[in-house]
């Protein structure tokens, strides 16, 4: 198919109406030539559609293609929240001209810019529907009907007060339902929930699937509504969060874009200082061997169980790190409850190396036909899967109180330790009881 041909059938499919994240695919098989001639010929509406729907790489990629005039008008036309997501994500001096070239929307946008991006207030939009409690539900219908098509959704209309302040959340069922002449103060639900705008959007997504929100609203200090978080961002931040976490898991950093483009060179820096600390601990387990070296000569036969003991180690410090990050994350352990839990993973750490030492100490005595060799490695399994429980959870909380991501260390930080506490502990455990092994 020519290039041509291409681009006809891509103009075809948005006229025929096809879903902006269905024409996004077809828009990444274009090259940056091929890209910018698509978008001279679409319009602004259908431009900020499309883009909405694209990764924060591409987005930023394809505005770059475009001049300054056509990009700041397609922004004009792009929901609020993802305008100020994609001009976050822009070099300033862009962001600056762009803004420059943006007229009614530009402080809004400006306003939005000043929050972190990963707090509620970053990921809010300002398109939403506030009526004054004292308005009546027939006015209020007349109203929602004039402003619904400025707005994100309209599931939840706000009733503020005559400070802004937010005093109840109506469901456009209720209001419908109303009869005439009711005040919204009157069919209005007074415990809203609402998060202020500094909160972590982790915990902002935390609150949303709580309650089974379609949307959020976001106040100020004084309780003044600023915008509102609606559930699509809500999964958005939980992919990105999701992403993160599995990323620092496995001792990576993240690919920003497709990862199929990234440079091999990029990847490989990205993956590099974590594969460092693995070194290493590898370097020091080897320094373990070095120092009971003699120990290992004169009863060779524990180099058979060396594996066994160290995979066994790193694999229950794995998982109680990995299931101890992941509470975290969901909110499953509040920070009252750390301790707590950390005993009962010791306790579980305990039971597992009490099943596992008989296990493997029964094999190395039925295998060797040395009873005292199962005594040496049934108690250094005991031990190492009891010490890889406490110290797979223990490290992830230390990291967690001084603020700092737990998850990054359940990945290299947690094996490494396990791999050098664990040989320490088979051959000190073989020292003590050499004389009987010879």
């Amino acid at each position: 198919m020519s290039i041509q041909q291409t681009l006809e059938k891509i103009l075809r499919q948005i006229k025929d109406g096809m879903h902006p994240s269905d024409l996004v695919d077809l828009v990444d098989d274009l090259n940056d030539a091929q890209k910018k001639e698509l978008f001279s010929l679409i319009s602004n509406e259908e431009a900020a559609l499309i883009i909405q729907e694209m990764e924060e790489f591409d987005q930023v990629s394809l505005i770059r293609l475009l001049t300054k005039h056509r990009a700041s008008s397609i922004l004009k036309e792009m929901a609020i929240d993802d305008a100020t997501d994609l001009l976050g994500e822009l070099h300033p001096e862009e962001a600056k001209d762009l803004l420059a070239l943006i007229e009614e929307e530009a402080e809004e946008l400006r306003d939005l810019l000043r929050y972190p991006e990963d707090t509620a207030g970053g990921i809010m939009t300002t398109d939403f529907i506030a009526l004054p409690e004292d308005l009546v539900a027939e006015d209020a219908i007349t109203r929602l009907r004039e402003l619904a098509p400025e707005a994100e959704i309209i599931y939840y209309v706000y009733v503020v007060d005559a400070q802004t302040k937010l005093s109840g959340v109506i469901s456009l069922r209720d209001l419908i339902a109303a009869g005439d002449g009711t005040f919204l103060r009157e069919i209005m639900f007074r415990n809203v929930i609402s998060v202020p705008a500094h909160m972590d959007q982790e915990e902002v997504a935390r609150v949303v699937a709580r309650y089974d929100l379609l949307a959020v609203p976001v106040v100020d200090e004084e309780q003044r509504l600023l915008g509102i978080i609606t559930v699509d961002d809500i999964l958005d931040v939980i992919e990105e969060e999701a992403t993160e976490d599995i990323y620092r898991l496995a001792g990576t950093g993240e690919v920003r874009g497709n990862i199929l483009d990234a440079s091999v060179f990029g990847i490989a820096r990205k993956r590099v200082p974590w594969l460092l600390i693995s070194l290493v601990g590898g370097l020091l387990s080897g320094f373990v061997i070095g120092v009971f070296e003699e120990t290992l000569k004169s009863i060779l036969i524990l180099a058979i169980f060396i594996p066994v003991i160290m995979d066994m180690g790193g694999n229950v410090g794995t998982q109680s790190s990995t299931v101890f990050v992941r509470s975290l994350a969901t909110g499953e352990i509040e920070n009252d409850d750390v301790w707590r839990y950390f005993f009962r993973e010791v306790k579980v750490g305990i039971s597992m190396g009490v099943f596992n030492g008989i296990i493997i100490a029964l094999v190395a005595s039925l295998w060797q036909g040395i009873p005292m060799l199962g005594v040496v490695v049934g108690l250094a399994m005991f031990i190492t899967i009891s010490f890889a429980a406490l110290i797979g959870t223990l490290v992830p909380m230390i990291f967690n109180h001084y603020g700092i991501d737990p998850a990054i260390s359940a990945g290299p930080f947690v094996t490494t330790i396990k791999d050098v506490t664990g040989l320490l502990i088979y051959f000190y455990t073989a020292s003590i009881f050499m004389k009987y092994l010879i």
